[in-house]
């Protein structure tokens, strides 16, 4: 099964909405250059499904690309459905999923906005293993699975 990146966001301070940018640096074990959440620990780098996003929309919300703290949406796969240890490539980037879900803290912006936040249930984390150059429209791979 192949993926496509639909979006890279970052944010410069924790608790802000991420804003998208066209391309972005992944420096190994540390995350997304210039991003809040970037350093040494295992929530490096979030993912969270477009098509996930896209069915939110659906049901009348108005977001944006990065409105959920994501920092990359990733058309084709159910993320959350894959084991710790999955490995992601996409051009000289490899990520390994760390962590399914997280605990909403205190209702974000958009849960007090439409009364649902999808990162708390749909989104995942990962950790950088090899760093490099993303961009939008990007193949987006799973390399392995580790059960």
């Amino acid at each position: 099964m192949i993926g496509e990146i639909k979006a890279i966001c970052i944010s410069e301070k924790r608790g802000t909405a991420k804003h998208e940018i066209p391309r972005a640096l992944l420096i190994e074990n540390f995350g997304i250059e210039n991003d809040a959440h970037a350093g040494n620990w295992h929530r490096q780098v979030s993912l969270l499904s477009y098509d996930e996003v896209e069915a939110f929309k659906k049901r009348g919300a108005d977001v944006e690309n990065g409105a959920f703290g994501e920092n990359i949406l990733v058309e084709g796969y159910d993320l959350k459905t894959l084991p710790i240890g999955t490995r992601f490539i996409c051009n000289d980037v490899v990520l390994e999923l760390t962590q399914i879900g997280k605990q909403c803290h205190s209702h974000c912006e958009i849960y007090k906005q439409v009364g649902d936040c999808i990162m708390p249930r749909e989104g995942v984390f990962t950790k950088v293993i090899h760093g490099g150059e993303l961009k939008k429209g990007d193949v987006f791979e799973i390399k392995r699975s580790i059960s």
